[in-house]
């Protein structure tokens, strides 16, 4: 294990008394992290750290360019990674391996909806707009054939809230849950302009990832609650949530593992997930009795 320094100015001792981030490689763990055999063995304490992901906007960009800034429907890999190394510290061109090496899970609790951010842009002066290439000068160069407005998009997710778990070694999580609590550097939901809107961190849990997620009570606001409850016309003592988690034989494929963040060196691998749907409890006050829960209701994922 090769402890990597974390760069935390004026935290104190967020992290261990050396400073640093120490997190087993592969090898050293030996089983999936979200084995339970793994977490019954003696020499790897596994747990699994929760965050609560919600914010007014939010926005998760996975293959965007400057005209067009699109969002998945739920958190990226790359942008929990970014909150973590914020809330840690480091600078972005940091190895990010001990980061990414953490198992990742993400419940849609509350999945928002879409909000079309159109914008344009002209110079005032009224003359054309320059393009990103440059003459011999080192001058940028006037748009041929001359262009006088660009048009942009970007899409958030608005009134959003997710309940994320990273599964890994406990003083690794330990060590994050302190640094959520008394972050480096401001915490944001995919973009600067998205910052979250109550505690992120909730704490670590024992067992493996699926069952922490699992026994976790709902996370949707009290207002997105009382509208679930006059939709569906009853008070159900637990809800179907929809659960993306990292799995070597998923059957979707998403390339949104950074490598690196260096604005000159960005780089992003793929990682393999799978969908599984989740009854957790609802925290609705006064529920109704228990069904057989024999029945199915195609529609309740979306919230209908």
């Amino acid at each position: 294990m090769t402890p990597i320094p974390a760069q935390v100015p004026n935290r104190g001792d967020v992290l261990s008394a050396g400073g640093s981030l120490t997190v087993p490689q592969p090898q050293d763990l030996g089983l999936p992290l979200d084995d339970p055999v793994a977490s019954s063995r003696q020499d790897v304490d596994v747990a699994v750290l929760l965050l609560r992901l919600a914010a007014p906007m939010q926005s998760w960009g996975a293959a965007s360019s400057f005209n067009r800034r699109d969002t998945r429907p739920e958190p990226t890999k790359s942008g929990i990674v970014g909150l973590l190394a914020a809330a840690l510290g480091w600078p972005r061109d940091a190895d990010l391996t001990e980061l990414t090496q953490l198992r990742l899970g993400v419940r849609v609790d509350q999945p928002g909806s879409l909000l079309r951010d159109y914008h344009t842009l002209s110079d005032y002066r009224g003359v054309p707009l320059r393009q990103a290439g440059v003459n011999a000068k080192g001058i940028q160069k006037f748009t041929s054939p001359a262009k006088h407005t660009h048009q942009t998009w970007r899409y958030y997710l608005q009134d959003a809230a997710f309940l994320a778990g990273v599964a890994g070694p406990r003083t690794t999580l330990q060590a994050l849950a302190v640094a959520l609590s008394r972050p480096a550097f401001p915490l944001a939901l995919g973009r600067r302009s998205c910052p979250p809107t109550q505690p992120v961190n909730l704490g670590l849990r024992g067992g493996n990832l699926l069952q922490a997620l699992e026994s976790e009570p709902w996370q949707a606001s009290e207002s997105a609650s009382e509208a679930f409850v006059r939709r569906r016309g009853h008070r159900p003592a637990t809800i179907d949530l929809p659960l993306t988690i990292d799995d070597d034989n998923g059957n979707e494929v998403r390339h949104d593992v950074p490598v690196s963040f260096d604005p000159r060196d960005r780089r992003f691998i793929e990682r393999r997930v799978r969908h599984v749907s989740v009854r957790v409890p609802s925290r609705i006050t006064n529920p109704d009795p228990e069904t057989t829960g024999t029945d199915h209701d195609p529609f309740a994922l979306l919230g209908w």
